[in-house]
């Protein structure tokens, strides 16, 4: 399924690195996707989504001279976004926890580590197509769902020896691998959407 599952998708690339947009595309078009466009910064790629909006945004974090986070606040909030909707995936080389929840607090709906595969990649786009959270809008905020599902501890009465397991809060500079990325955007979902990606692992070292 997954050659041709986006073969109708028109998708976004937003990277500072040629070699970068060059990879993604090489990905995508094996994955299936055909309508593929590629830009270097965030303002060119603002005024592609105002004059033809893809369907799908892959952005990259760090660029000048606006960067993907600004980037993804103005498809969410600016009055000209045509599509606040619009499912966005960001790509960086930085996983740290901090990050990781700053992107998702401006709207992003899912984070892709670097190196980048195609694997991956394809559990990602999977999951913002096929398994989407909803909307929200909460104060200023505006994107996909941010609330955690509530975790209940199940006490065994029946063993007074046995006591509740309390794990310690993640260090702030902690960095975060792909599972616990997924699973802090997607808390609801099992991440089984990889299963289905068994396409080539391409990789690529960056920052």
């Amino acid at each position: 399924m997954w050659n041709t599952y986006l073969r109708n998708v028109r998708v976004l690339i937003v990277d500072d690195q040629d070699f970068i947009r060059s990879l993604l595309r090489h990905i995508l078009g094996v994955l299936g996707c055909t309508h593929i466009t590629d830009t270097a910064d965030g303002e060119s790629a603002w005024e592609i989504i105002r004059d033809s909006p893809p369907d799908l945004l892959i952005v990259d974090w760090e660029m000048t001279p606006m960067d993907g986070i600004d980037l993804v606040r103005k498809v969410r909030t600016n009055p000209a976004s045509p599509d606040k909707f619009m499912p966005v995936i960001m790509i960086t080389a930085h996983s740290e926890r901090p990050r990781i929840i700053a992107a998702r607090d401006v709207g992003v709906n899912e984070f892709v580590m670097k190196p980048v595969s195609a694997k991956t990649l394809f559990s990602r786009l999977n999951a913002v197509i096929e398994h989407p959270r909803r909307f929200v809008r909460a104060g200023e905020y505006f994107g996909p769902d941010r609330r955690r599902k509530r975790v209940f501890v199940d006490f065994e009465r029946r063993d007074s020896k046995k006591k509740e397991q309390v794990k310690a809060a993640p260090a702030p500079g902690q960095q975060m691998s792909q599972d616990e990325i997924n699973a802090m955007l997607n808390p609801e979902t099992q991440d089984s959407e990889a299963a289905h990606a068994e396409a080539a692992g391409a990789e690529v070292k960056t920052r």
